[in-house]
């Protein structure tokens, strides 16, 4: 009998047909298997990888290890941060507990027992009682004294820019602090808290050594440069009326809102500071508390939980928000349900579209979102009159006839367009040619129109750049026409245009076609322009340019400017007293008019935000209501008012808005 002989291959397969065979295989096969791993079945290599490889769980447990160090190191150094920045605070704390003697301070008899003068034989306060303190202040009270006169985004543009050192600078404010108005709004109804806006003025004026005066502008005396104030009353006293001397004076006072001849407004709530947003937060809660007393009427619940907002433009819709957002997100987690079903939110605009300054998609978008909301957006209406009780307005149905609408409510904000501040009114009415009835018209370097040049300037509300032409004909014309004709050829015409930007640089946008126009308005079409045609041409030029909107943006880039420049005219005195100029015309000379840089608008509509670029136009949910607060945050006044700012979001969002009725 024969033997076969046992080949590795088919010892394999032995092996695979019966597991025990596996076993039974001789050690000669495993050698030969391991030098032919080519002639091996697949079946062979498949059971030979079920095999734990121990290269892969050292692989596997050498990455645990290394994301577990990193983890640690993370969090480790997170904790170590955190104790050494409490540490930090708790020291800086420990180091304010201190105690200041303070000896013998130097004060200025004058400060004391300021003499009277003026057409008034009031305290001419030339002296303050800090002038003396020391030597900078002591130094600083012989440089040319400048007041500024308000506390808004112009006021505090103008302290953040100018150099220290170069004036005596003295704040007159009816307010001790600044607000940040565009979330005056979210303030309205606990968004944020009110301390979260406001930055005191002293706080900015001291990087200047300024003072502050807590007083009201009342009148102006330009010959001798006196400006008359009275004192904030103190528990009931009136105020007490001094003269405040001055070599600049900057009116930046802002406005206040227009009426539009409706009766009633007595019973309104504004939105332009501090007090009323308070104002406005406590009516609201207590519109809720009255309506969920089990004895007030359907009727008058009804009433208390209406709300009323006269005006679509950026305040307006912002607040009608807000108040949205109030009701859902807090309001009716708290209150009786029936309430939610009876608060209804009205918005009354004069125009065809809410936000009729932004674009239109941006119009289109908001009124969108507020008809989603639920809030009654009336358009092309006017509001007639307003009583304790109601809103009555009024509106053209489509056969053209006029109907009269009444909303009873509790509740009714004013947000309709600016008026004069009275001071800024005194001023209007003490000098010739200012004729605006809603601000005092400035030139393009902000000095008011009519006063001594470059003693008194004019920025925000409080002011309006002039876009009339045509009053500087005969000037123009005397610096173009070169050969003295009486007529303005091309040549000539190309000269004009440069000085007409040059004294009015808002009219750019409308000298872009200069030859076309040349062409357009020279009627006998003999190549010059007599007097009249210049004259019609100049006309229609202004007629077309558009006034500066009455916003912070303005305001502050105006106030920024005048600071650097007045900064630069301290500078250049020397050079300007030695060209045979006065200071107070240096103007002109070392810094060029101001030009307005829109950088874009944007309001809140309710968790979503719109943002108006120009160009460019950009709406949404969430992101963009992150991006509007991104942008006002940076905006902010101070670190201080940065990070109050932030925790308000951060507690409204994890415990929501306080409900307190304070």
């Amino acid at each position: 009998m024969f033997r076969t002989a046992v080949t590795p291959t088919r010892a394999l397969a032995r092996a695979f047909d019966s597991p025990q065979a596996l076993t039974r295989l001789p050690p000669t096969a495993y050698s030969r298997l391991s030098f032919s791993p080519l002639r091996l079945p697949l079946t062979a290599r498949t059971y030979a990888s079920a095999t734990p490889n121990p290269s892969t769980s050292s692989t596997i447990i050498r990455r645990c290890k290394t994301v577990a160090r990193y983890t640690f190191y993370l969090v480790g150094s997170t904790v170590v941060g955190c104790v050494i920045l409490t540490g930090g605070i708790f020291l800086h704390d420990a180091f304010t507990y201190t105690e200041r003697h303070i000896d013998r301070v130097p004060v200025a008899p004058r400060a004391l027992a300021p003499e009277r003068g003026g057409p008034k034989n009031l305290p001419v306060v030339s002296t303050l009682l800090s002038d003396w303190e020391d030597e900078q202040n002591r130094g600083l009270a012989d440089k040319p004294h400048l007041v500024i006169v308000g506390g808004g985004w112009g006021a505090v543009g103008v302290l953040q820019t100018l150099s220290p050192g170069d004036y005596h600078v003295t704040v007159v404010s009816p307010e001790t602090y600044t607000t940040f108005t565009p979330l005056l709004p979210s303030a309205a109804v606990g968004t944020v808290s009110v301390r979260s806006l406001v930055e005191p003025l002293r706080k900015i004026a001291a990087r200047l050594r300024g003072h502050l005066i807590n007083a009201r502008a009342v009148d102006i005396v330009m010959s001798e440069r006196l400006l008359e104030v009275q004192a904030i009353s103190v528990d009931g006293v009136k105020g007490e009326h001094m003269y405040i001397p001055y070599d600049k004076l900057i009116i930046a006072v802002g406005s206040t809102s227009s009426t539009h001849g409706v009766s009633g407004l007595e019973h309104c709530y504004q939105l332009k500071t501090i007090s009323d947003a308070q104002a406005i937060r406590k009516r609201i809660i207590d519109n809720f508390e009255a309506a969920s007393l089990p004895t007030t009427t359907p009727e008058e619940r009804r009433r208390l939980l209406s709300f009323v907002v006269c005006g679509g433009g950026p305040t307006g819709v912002e607040t009608a928000a807000e108040i949205y957002d109030l009701c859902q997100e807090d309001l009716f987690n708290y209150f009786p349900k029936i309430c939610r079903e009876e608060v209804s939110i009205h918005v009354i605009q004069s125009r065809e579209h809410i936000l009729n300054t932004y674009s239109e998609a941006i119009s289109r978008y908001a009124e969108d979102k507020f008809l989603h909301d639920d809030i009654d957006l009336i358009t092309s209406a006017r509001v007639a009159a307003v009583t304790s009780d109601r809103v009555t307005y009024t509106r053209r149905t489509q056969d053209g006839k006029t109907e009269t609408v009444e909303i009873p409510t509790n509740f009714v904000l004013w947000s309709t367009g600016i008026a004069m501040n009275p001071f800024t009114q005194r001023v209007s009415e003490l000098l010739p040619n200012q004729v605006h009835k809603k601000a005092v018209e400035v030139d393009a370097h902000l000095r008011v129109k009519g006063a001594p040049l470059g003693e008194v300037y004019a920025i925000g509300d409080a002011s309006t750049i002039e876009t009339s032409v045509v009053s500087y004909l005969l000037d123009l014309v005397d610096e173009a026409d070169k050969n003295q004709d009486g007529k303005i050829d091309y040549d000539e015409w190309e000269i004009m245009v440069a000085r007409i930007k040059k004294r009015i640089p808002m009219a750019e946008d409308q000298l872009n076609k200069v030859r076309e126009l040349f062409d357009l308005y020279d009627s006998d079409k003999d190549q010059s322009l007599t007097l009249n045609e210049l004259a019609v041409l100049l006309q229609e030029l202004g007629n077309k340019i558009t006034a500066l909107p009455a916003t912070a943006q303005v305001a502050s880039q105006q106030g920024k400017y005048l600071g650097q420049k007045l900064s630069k005219v301290a500078q250049h005195r020397g050079v300007l007293e030695a060209n045979g100029l006065r200071v107070e015309e240096g103007d002109d000379t070392v810094a060029p008019p101001f030009k307005y840089m829109h950088l874009g608008s944007l309001a809140y509509i309710g968790n979503a935000a719109v943002f108006d670029l120009g160009r460019f136009s950009f709406m949404g949910g969430l992101a963009a209501m992150y991006a509007w607060r991104s942008v006002y945050w940076s905006e902010q006044v101070s670190m201080r008012t940065r990070a109050l700012l932030m925790i308000d979001w951060v507690v409204r969002g994890i415990w929501g808005r306080d409900l307190s009725r304070l």
